[in-house]
């Protein structure tokens, strides 16, 4: 009685042959030898191996069901040899990891590559934002054969060797008996069509590179490092396939004046010693224009004033930074007769040490003398 090989691999005679497949890897994967080296399972996995030959080849199939033998006439041959049902060596590999081989040709059209130029900014540029003009040069479709990569007035042909399917196959023997292996065809390069007069502009790619000027806008608040992302700006793939994606790099150019750190602004204004006792008002040019910092008496070098919302901006969410004023206080290295006269003076008046910015009575117009004093009046 000719075996029934449904119900060997445990299908109905109306499956499909998607369900047939993945009957044959389920019990592959449980009865191969290599995981299951019982005599009984062996003779098993002939049997589904046998019967997985013949319902995956449309054609013996076709005679199976008609009641023929399938393995009889040309390019029959039975299930003799371990293993000889696996058609295509691939169908094996499914069955252990699950992954299907890449059948038929590959297209020729694929996707391009991202891209990636660096553009310099200004401090004033990243904390407020600004509107960019840039040059890049990029790969674009060829205008010549609109991406085709064949010569005008001709076309790509079917490869001769694969016939189209861009794969060739071969037959090898191993522990497992004849195993038929399949690799992309050497002529076409899997693609199943060849083009026997290339484009003479992009050399059969469907591309060249061109210089192309993009407008970038750069939101407020971008940092040394941040990227801003052009979608379909980048590199067009082969074949004249979609473009890639173009980041822009920021790089903040370094300020005169200005430090920063996050998204506060720093900077030091140097005073004579004088001016931090009895305290002034400097002028400070910001990002925002000129303002007077408030240096109040008996100020020590070191300390800091804050100019709240006078930083960069915070680019996510509202508001900006603070400018962080350091107050550097100078000591004279040089003193003339009349200037040594006076400090010497107040030094006598102050007596022991007394917290800064307070003063016994007369030494307040002595510092308004040394002032005038140190700045030659």
């Amino acid at each position: 009685m000719a075996t029934d090989y449904y119900a060997v691999l445990g299908v109905p005679r109306d499956a499909s042959q998607d369900q047939i497949k993945k009957a044959f890897r389920r019990l592959a994967r449980e009865l191969h030898p290599d995981v299951n080296p019982d005599p009984k399972t062996q003779e098993r996995f002939k049997e589904i191996n046998a019967a997985y030959e013949v319902l995956s080849d449309p054609q013996k199939k076709q005679v199976y069901d008609l009641g023929g033998d399938p393995n009889a006439g040309p390019g029959g041959g039975g299930a003799g040899g371990f293993g000889a049902g696996f058609g295509n060596f691939s169908d094996i590999m499914d069955a252990f990891f699950g992954t299907a081989s890449q059948r038929g040709p590959r297209s020729r059209t694929r996707r391009g590559q991202d891209a990636m130029i660096r553009l310099d900014v200004e401090l004033s540029e990243a904390a407020f934002g600004t509107t960019k003009d840039i040059q890049v040069d990029t790969a674009v479709v060829c205008t010549t054969c609109s991406g085709e990569g064949a010569a005008p007035g001709t076309s790509a042909q079917t490869c001769d060797m694969c016939r189209g399917r861009g794969e060739v196959s071969q037959v090898t023997r191993s522990f497992l008996g004849q195993v038929m292996t399949s690799r992309p065809c050497p002529q076409c390069q899997g693609f199943g069509t060849v083009v026997p007069t290339p484009c003479p502009e992009c050399a059969g790619d469907g591309r060249i590179r061109s210089r192309r000027t993009l407008t970038v806008k750069i939101p407020a608040g971008v940092d040394n490092g941040t990227r801003i992302q052009l979608a379909g700006e980048g590199e067009v793939g082969p074949g004249g396939g979609p473009a890639g994606d173009l980041y822009v790099e920021i790089h903040e150019l370094p300020h005169p004046v200005f430090q920063r750190r996050g998204d506060d602004m720093h900077c030091t204004v140097t005073i004579p010693m004088t001016a931090a006792a009895l305290g002034t008002k400097v002028p400070l040019e910001t990002l925002d224009g000129l303002e007077e910092v408030d240096i109040r008496p008996g100020t020590q070098s070191g300390q800091s004033i804050p100019l709240h919302q006078r930083g960069v901006t915070h680019l996510r969410g509202g508001g900006r930074g603070d400018l962080i004023v350091h107050v550097e206080v100078t000591t004279p290295t040089k003193l003339d007769p009349e200037q040594e006269e006076l400090l010497r003076r107040l030094s006598k008046l102050r007596g022991e040490e007394r917290p800064t910015g307070e003063f016994k009575p007369g030494q307040q117009g002595l510092f308004s003398r040394l002032k005038d004093a140190f700045n030659g009046r």
